[in-house]
């Protein structure tokens, strides 16, 4: 952090210009990751995990056939062909699920499915295709246990047509994880393959980090909703919808407030009623210096005005787009709130600067930012950025070439070229122009 930042954001208002890295700086500083609680995991999908997980129980817990066919000892089917068959006698069905199995002796064979235990006696399985299947003539594809399911069920002879190396077709015991072993560690994200995992060695619940709730509400009396019709002056919030999902996109539950107008009195009343779902609270619009900019002045007394430490630090900052910012905690509980621009494309950028990782944050996560990576800019003239600022142009990345290549134009209202970026081209404050074929950093958001 430089010399002029604070170590921690004070209420009020400041004229010093910030840079990116230390209104970041202060951002983390102030979140805490959530305290974790013990989730069932049907709801802990999209959390964190915080305790490594031990298997208790290998995987698989048994050996087991990977193929519906005869477990078989080997000798019994050696040199086994086409024209001179092993013929072994049928002593049982063995079905997935099956407790009591047969015992398979020299010239005896019992009829398995996919993923029944391998019987005692057996040492392989042969595939259904290379036998009669028991019919006593050509191969089957396809097998079904016969009424029972058990020991007995099956009877008579089978002709196998080709012989089978010990442990052919069975999956081992611990053959993918055994007892003892590290299966997930502190720290993971729990997405479908991880749930499954837990699943599978018996575990019903886990300890992690809840997936923060954040609040996305947009502010400006000429906002109108999506399917209203627009009136003379108004324009359509997309704003929320596209930081609620950004949100959503970080690992947040996201809630999405209708545009609120240019009242402060409305605009603090409708944060308040906010924060009793809300780990964190995000608004757009209203920062800057404008007669109608009425976020500043709401959030002056919002919550509880008496609880020290509360309040919230408007800001600007040496970067565009995204120059007037906000950012405090507010309430009883200390609630963060980030406060936004207004204009599209400074909101979004400012979101994936600052938002998406105080998300990342409070949800435990050690690795807090979007990757970055280095690219040779892709384009016939040179690129210009104002002195003294760091610049984020919205931008396609050619990963295979390790090429950028700017889209749309730099103004902050540019929308539809927002939907078509996947990175950010990042010019530094002391370049006033980048030069085709120049080496730049690139932020992927795609």
């Amino acid at each position: 952090m430089s010399d002029t930042a604070a170590p921690a954001p004070a209420p009020g208002h400041h004229t010093q210009l910030w840079s990116v890295d230390d209104h970041l700086a202060d951002i983390l500083a102030a979140v805490r990751p959530l305290d974790p609680i013990e989730l069932q995991l049907p709801d802990a999908q999209g959390c964190v995990l915080v305790e490594d997980v031990t298997v208790p129980v290998a995987l698989p817990p048994f050996d087991n056939s990977s193929m519906d066919g005869y477990a078989v000892r080997t000798a019994d089917v050696s040199g086994a062909t086409e024209e001179f068959p092993a013929v072994l006698t049928v002593i049982g069905d063995v079905a997935a699920g099956s407790g009591s199995l047969p015992e398979v002796g020299p010239g005896q064979t019992a009829r398995i499915m996919t993923g029944a235990p391998l019987p005692p006696g057996a040492e392989a399985v042969v595939p259904v295709e290379w036998t009669d299947g028991g019919a006593g003539g050509g191969a089957v594809t396809s097998m079904r246990p016969a009424a029972g399911g058990g020991p007995g069920g099956a009877s008579g002879e089978v002709r196998v047509y080709r012989s089978a190396q010990a442990r052919a077709h069975v999956r081992s015991r611990g053959s993918d994880v055994r007892a003892g072993d590290l299966a997930l560690e502190a720290g993971t994200v729990l997405g479908p393959p991880q749930i499954g995992l837990l699943a599978a060695i018996g575990r019903d619940r886990v300890r992690v980090r809840p997936r923060p709730r954040v609040v996305v509400l947009s502010t400006g009396s000429e906002l109108v909703q999506p399917g209203e019709q627009l009136g003379a002056g108004q324009i359509y919030d997309s704003n929320s919808f596209a930081l609620t999902a950004a949100a959503r996109d970080a690992g947040a539950i996201a809630y999405r407030v209708g545009a609120v107008t240019d009242d402060a009195q409305t605009l603090r009343a409708t944060i308040e009623d906010q924060l009793i779902r809300a780990d964190m609270v995000v608004t757009t619009g209203g920062v800057s210096v404008g007669a109608y900019d009425v976020v500043k002045e709401a959030l002056s007394s919002v919550g509880d005005e008496d609880e020290a430490g509360s309040g919230i630090d408007f800001r600007t900052l040496a970067m565009q787009p995204g120059k007037p910012q906000g950012f405090g905690s507010i309430g009883r509980d200390h609630t963060p709130l980030l406060a936004l621009p207004g204009n599209p494309v400074s909101s979004y950028v400012s979101f994936e600067l600052f938002v998406r990782p105080a998300i990342r944050a409070l949800m435990g996560l050690k690795d807090v930012h979007r990757p970055m990576v280095r690219a040779t800019l892709a384009t016939d003239k040179p690129l210009s950025s104002p002195s003294g600022r760091r610049q984020y142009l919205r931008a396609t990345y050619d990963a295979e070439a390790a090429t950028i290549t700017p889209v749309g134009g730099a103004g902050s209202h540019l929308v539809a070229a927002l939907a078509h970026a996947d990175a950010l081209i990042v010019v530094p404050e002391d370049s006033v122009s980048v030069q085709p074929g120049t080496e730049v950093d690139v932020v992927l958001i795609g």
